[in-house]
């Protein structure tokens, strides 16, 4: 463990030179790259200083007892070394976890789309459902939800609707809801009480730089209509709706929230940039789960990850068998034992994978 401590406190040191360098301040892409590298391993630095500290206090502790005739000292020196060894390997579970390569893509921003599958209207609704769930956890993390595109049910919800979430460490957040959500439940269009299972889909994209995919805009053909649905007169008339065609591989986006065509064209260049990077990531998603057999996120969209209960109360998430009995709180935003849950299982995973190749 001390050696793993020392090899990052050699990259911490090197970070701090590379980081006022001109050349390197003077590349914003490099710099900011940089900051957010020293800005990880502080962490490690910190709590690998409490760790040595520790390990101090083990020595200091053994060798009074070993030489001191003093039966207070001694006694002293026997609590430093009880609670020294007591929090030892709750720092070195810490120090594991910290030094788990993170996924450079965790910090991004993100765009998220949520489909309505099986189940005809009350499909729709369930997806409606989820981007309130969605909307409501990610208000209470803080972070900045702009809808993108979306296209109503008939009875309620949508058939699809897409929006950026903007914060701290969104993509490494929500990645683990990507998959089919269930739900099964007595519909509202339902005279005679029966309970039936529908389903939407949830994508969830890293939002791509300019610089992680190289878009050819000759590949691209824009087209440009009136706006549908609720908006305003200036919405509805002008032609600020934008459809991006993207020949190569047929992906159509498109993009209506806002009033300006310029603005809508910006975010619907950001969710085809994100959809182009998320074919690369998907491939390489299936490469690392089948190295480490993952379950919790393997890039698989057609996945069912989670059923929505509502006779029983529950919700379950399938990845990981973690059932909950708390569906109204949940519904309502309150996901957060879910994801802690999804990423313990991820680190568990990486690490038991990194033991077995050492």
């Amino acid at each position: 463990m001390l050696q793993k401590i020392n090899i990052v406190n050699q990259r911490f040191d090197e970070l701090n030179d590379l980081i006022i360098q001109p050349d390197i301040i003077s590349d914003q892409k490099k710099y900011v790259q940089l900051t957010k590298e020293y800005k990880d391993i502080k962490t490690i630095v910190d709590i690998g200083e409490v760790y040595k500290s520790l390990l101090d206090n083990i020595s200091e502790a053994e060798e009074i007892i070993s030489t001191e005739k003093d039966p207070e000292m001694i006694e002293m020196a026997k609590l430093q070394l009880d609670e020294a060894k007591k929090e030892i390997p709750k720092i070195e579970e810490e120090i594991k976890v910290l030094l788990i390569p993170k996924d450079p893509d965790d910090s991004k921003n993100v765009v998220v789309e949520l489909r309505a599958g099986a189940g005809g209207d009350e499909a729709s609704i369930f997806a409606g459902d989820l981007y309130r769930m969605y909307t409501k956890y990610c208000e209470g993390k803080g972070w900045t939800i702009n809808l993108v595109d979306y296209n109503e049910g008939t009875s309620g919800g949508y058939k699809e609707i897409i929006f950026e979430v903007s914060g701290a460490e969104v993509y490494g957040t929500l990645k683990f809801e990507a998959g089919v959500h269930r739900v099964q439940r007595v519909p509202q269009t339902e005279t005679q009480g029966r309970v039936h299972t529908s389903a939407a889909s949830v994508i969830v994209l890293p939002e791509a730089e300019e610089f992680d995919v190289e878009l050819n805009m000759q590949d691209v053909r824009i087209e440009r209509t009136t706006s549908t649905g609720p908006g305003g007169q200036s919405v509805n008339t002008t032609y600020s709706a934008i459809k991006l065609h993207h020949e190569p591989t047929g992906m159509i986006v498109s993009c209506q929230d806002q009033k300006s065509s310029h603005k809508n064209l910006e975010k619907a260049l950001k969710v085809l940039r994100s959809r182009l990077y998320e074919i690369e990531l998907a491939k390489k998603q299936a490469a690392d789960s089948e190295k480490r057999k993952s379950m919790v996120s393997t890039g698989d969209r057609s996945a069912k990850i989670r059923t929505y209960n509502y006779a029983q109360g529950r919700v379950t998430d399938h990845r990981i068998g973690l059932t909950l009995y708390d569906l109204s709180n949940i519904i309502n935003g309150d996901i957060q034992k879910i994801v802690d849950e999804l990423m313990l299982a991820e680190n568990t995973e990486i690490l038991k994978a990194s033991n077995e190749n050492i």
